[in-house]
């Protein structure tokens, strides 16, 4: 889908009405992931969400997507109620689409968690060697916006490199056919093409991207069902110091859900916080310093004021 209709899709579904959460049942909370949603992934092998739902009558139904951007379209239009976590760029792409969402959690930040990567025999040895030269990423991803700060950093422009938007399927695809110069991923990916690869991290994301990754909820469904957020919430929360205290368990559990090896998945989940919290205010500057890179390279349609997303307190949205 081109940037051009993605835009007019996306702004108009925009405009559907929040009244459009009366069609569905309250009994069913409909969650979207992704392979890098890490609590979720093990909340939904256990079971455990249906268990701990069943005493308010909410029943549990899972949706699968490739990335952030499509998961936060579902959720716009109603077709999940509850997305488990994206990285900090998906929100403000979303929004500045005029998505309807609510900042539900997140997690503190991890950033050596998605990084730049090239060859081993690569000549490539600082990100200012990058100049020119053909980079995979994923587009609207984290990754994305590591690359924008990791140029930066380096003195250059995100126009000064030719990137191939590419899933992360792909990107590591063209990366080890050797079609691009380097890649730049977030973790599960990270870790599975440093353990069946041989390449080297130019550079990761300490210093010029936090990588706080946040779940959030239709506002429509938030308003509605606190209720449901709050146990959610308390199991998104307990799953994570769980998987910090029991890294080799919890790597078992979720390896034969993402198709890693356990070490490759253990790899992964050490360089992530896993540390659920409330989102406030003042701890959306990075979002805003994500939202004005992307408009300054021309990749968002108007400046936005990423502060101005409703948040869930715990019991109800402000």
């Amino acid at each position: 889908m081109t940037l051009l209709r993605r835009r007019t899709l996306l702004t108009a579904i925009a405009l559907l009405p929040l009244a459009s959460f009366a069609q569905k049942p309250a009994s069913l909370l409909r969650i979207g992931y992704q392979k890098s949603s890490t609590l979720l992934t093990i909340l939904k092998v256990r079971g455990q969400l249906e268990q701990d739902l069943a005493p308010l009558g909410v029943k549990v139904s899972w949706r699968e997507f490739s990335s952030g951007l499509p998961l936060l379209e579902a959720l716009n239009v109603g077709g999940v109620d509850l997305s488990a976590d994206v990285a900090d760029t998906v929100p403000v792409f979303a929004q500045a689409a005029g998505a309807q969402l609510t900042y539900f959690a997140q997690e503190s930040p991890s950033p050596s968690a998605q990084a730049i990567v090239v060859r081993a025999d690569s000549p490539i040895a600082s990100v200012a060697e990058l100049k020119g030269k053909k980079i995979a990423v994923t587009k609207a991803a984290g990754s994305h916006y590591l690359l924008i700060a990791a140029l930066e950093k380096a003195g250059l422009r995100f126009k000064d490199i030719e990137p191939a938007y590419l899933s992360p399927a792909d990107g590591r695809a063209a990366f080890e056919r050797g079609s691009v110069a380097a890649w730049v991923t977030w973790d599960p990916y990270l870790a599975g093409v440093q353990r069946q690869s041989t390449v080297r991290i130019l550079a990761d994301g300490r210093s010029v991207a936090d990588y706080q990754r946040y779940y959030l909820a239709s506002t429509a469904y938030a308003q509605a069902r606190p209720d449901v957020l709050a146990v959610v919430f308390e199991a998104l929360r307990k799953t994570g110091k769980w998987v910090k205290q029991s890294p080799k368990e919890a790597a078992e559990l979720l390896a034969p859900a993402w198709g890693l090896d356990a070490k490759t998945v253990e790899l992964a989940n050490g360089r992530r916080s896993y540390e659920v919290r409330l989102v406030v205010k003042d701890a959306l500057a990075e979002q805003q310093r994500i939202a004005d890179a992307f408009h300054n390279e021309g990749l968002l349609p108007r400046k936005l004021d990423a502060t101005a997303v409703p948040l869930w307190n715990g019991k109800a949205t402000r």
